[in-house]
């Protein structure tokens, strides 16, 4: 086995502490130029630039941002897992974590928005509010249309 390199029999994805150049290794061109799998977080810049121009509150912002980037990489962790799972012939285990991991990401983004407006000022959690549900949506749409034109065969139903 050369440097940068996985075994083939492994999981899709290195244990973490591998350098950049072995983890290109194992993602696709698609999968690290793919648009519509990071359109919420250009929106989430777009959305600072307004934030700051129009001055609107940035408590809000700033927990709301917190709030999208934490439960992007809780998806992301439970991507990684649930495909482990499926790797390993294990459907009721991924569709557990997938189950549980979207109740947990969606409670996660209502209470931060709950406690800013409550703790902040109701400007703030209204602005978390909107700048959440707007980031949801647009990355909702997003995976629809990323699951369209996805290659036959690798959508959800495996």
């Amino acid at each position: 086995m050369t440097k940068g390199t996985y075994p083939q029999h492994k999981a899709k994805y290195p244990p973490f502490g591998y350098s950049r150049d072995s983890a290109r290794s194992f993602l696709t061109e698609a999968e690290i130029m793919s648009p519509p799998k990071y359109v919420d977080l250009f929106a989430l810049a777009a959305a600072l630039v307004v934030f700051v121009l129009a001055d609107l509150p940035l408590v809000g912002f700033a927990v709301g941002a917190a709030v999208w980037l934490v439960q992007r990489g809780v998806l992301a962790l439970a991507k990684r897992r649930a495909d482990e799972a499926l790797a390993n012939g294990n459907r009721q285990k991924a569709m557990g974590m997938v189950a549980a991991t979207t109740l947990g990401r969606v409670w996660l983004m209502a209470t931060a928005v709950l406690v800013v407006g409550l703790l902040a000022g109701r400007e703030d959690g209204l602005a978390a509010a909107i700048l959440v549900l707007c980031l949801f949506t647009l990355s909702f749409a997003a995976q629809g249309i990323a699951h369209l034109f996805e290659p036959e065969g690798e959508g959800a139903a495996r």
